[in-house]
Parts: structure tokens; C-alpha cells; sequence
């Protein structure tokens, strides 16, 4: 396959739930609106539960991929939570911080065939580095990005520019998404895939004008004749 036609040929986008709470978990499955889940430690915290517990629960729920996050800094320590977290399914996919020791465990795990997420991911270059090193995703913080006066969705744009140039199989997951225009500009950049907390994929169905023109027509039916 040219590298034209690789950038032609593009998979629906993907909306994973960026949350450890199983319950917002499933009320995005009941929408349809769940390919894959994304948590990470500061998520876990606050479920106030083991997270092997919180991880079996949700591979149970079989969303899709579900990121589970090392904690470790090494390469060893690494590669062990990595095995670890991979025995619960083949579903999980091991979440790694973007670092050198990182990278080192993604090139190690890849070999492995397990999947991996590259995390934490603030610059294009580094996102290249995940890609070499045989990422499954790899994870731009938008939001972070922001909070510092620098775009983060130019840093998404700059990302899928450089994989389409080299048609690297490395999927760019848009995270550290906070309100709907991330999510809007994700999709026009063709983005693979973008990780949502729960409150923002219900505010991606709302608008003012369909709360009115609700009303509107609820109002206008009680007018009818119903007999």
C-alpha cells in the first residue's frame, strides 16, 4: 500500500471513556458511544478501590481495549505490572509512560505482543519515538497542553501529519479532552481516537436549540386534537 492510499483509507473514529468508574462505564455502552476505555491513576484514586478489582470489573463489561497504566519507572518494574495487567485479557492494553525506560518496555513488550498506549505524550517528536518503538496508541495530552498556553490539538495535527508520511500502524489517541471542540477538532484531523470523560460525551448531545425546538413541539402537541 502507497502512502497515499494509506491516508485515503480511514476506520471510523473511536470514542473511548477516560474514567475507573464502572458505572460511567456503563451508561456509555448503553449509548453505544464506547469503543474502549482509557484509565489512569488519578482515575483509580478516586473509585477508592483496588484497581484489580476495578480492572477484572471492566474487562467484564467487554468495552473494547481497556488501558491499564504502569506505575513503575524502571524497564524491570515496568515489564512485571505489564504481565501483570495482561493476564487479565487479551482485551487490556498496557499503558506506559513516555520516557526512556518506557519506550525501552514498549520495543520489549511489542515483541511480546502485547499491546501498548504510550502516555503522557506532550511534543510530535516524542509521539515518533512511540511509533519506532511499536506503540499500539499513543497518547496526546490536549488539555494538559492548553492549561500552559500551547496548542494542544496543533501538536494532534502535527502527530498524524508525521504517521501518514511514514504510515506508521501506531493509532493517535486524543486525550486530556475537555469540552466538545476537542472532540469536534479530532474528528476533522481524523484522529483515531479520542478519550472522553463521561460528563463530556453527554455534553457532545447537547445544544440549546434542541432543547427548544423540544419544547416547542411538546408544547405545540398539546394543541392537537386527541379525539
Amino acid at each position: 500500500m502507497d502512502r497515499a492510499t494509506h491516508s485515503l483509507e480511514r476506520d471510523e473514529m473511536k470514542f473511548f471513556i477516560d474514567s475507573a468508574d464502572v458505572g460511567e462505564i456503563r451508561k456509555a455502552l448503553a449509548l453505544g458511544l464506547c469503543d474502549g476505555v482509557t484509565t489512569n491513576p488519578s482515575l483509580v484514586a478516586k473509585t477508592g478501590r483496588r484497581f484489580d478489582e476495578v480492572l477484572a470489573e471492566i474487562v467484564a463489561l467487554r468495552p473494547g481495549p481497556v488501558s491499564a497504566e504502569v506505575t513503575a519507572l524502571d524497564f524491570d518494574g515496568m515489564i512485571r505490572e505489564a504481565h501483570h495487567y495482561a493476564a487479565f485479557g487479551d482485551q487490556v492494553v498496557v499503558k506506559v509512560p513516555l520516557i526512556v525506560e518506557g519506550l525501552k518496555a514498549v520495543k520489549a513488550l511489542s515483541a511480546e505482543q502485547i499491546k501498548t498506549n504510550v502516555t503522557l505524550c506532550f511534543s510530535p517528536v516524542q509521539a515518533l519515538l512511540a511509533a519506532k518503538a511499536g506503540a499500539t496508541y499513543v497518547s496526546p495530552f490536549v488539555g494538559r497542553l492548553d492549561d500552559v498556553s500551547e496548542d494542544g490539538m496543533a501538536m494532534v495535527e502535527q502527530i498524524l501529519e508525521i504517521y501518514r508520511n511514514y504510515a506508521f500502524e501506531t493509532e493517535v489517541l486524543v486525550a486530556s479532552v475537555r469540552h466538545p471542540i476537542h472532540v469536534l477538532q479530532a474528528a476533522r484531523m481524523g484522529a483515531d481516537v479520542a478519550t472522553i470523560p463521561f460528563k463530556v460525551i453527554e455534553q457532545l448531545a447537547q445544544h440549546p436549540l434542541t432543547d427548544r425546538g423540544l419544547q416547542q413541539f411538546l408544547a405545540d402537541w398539546e394543541k392537537v386534537p386527541k379525539s
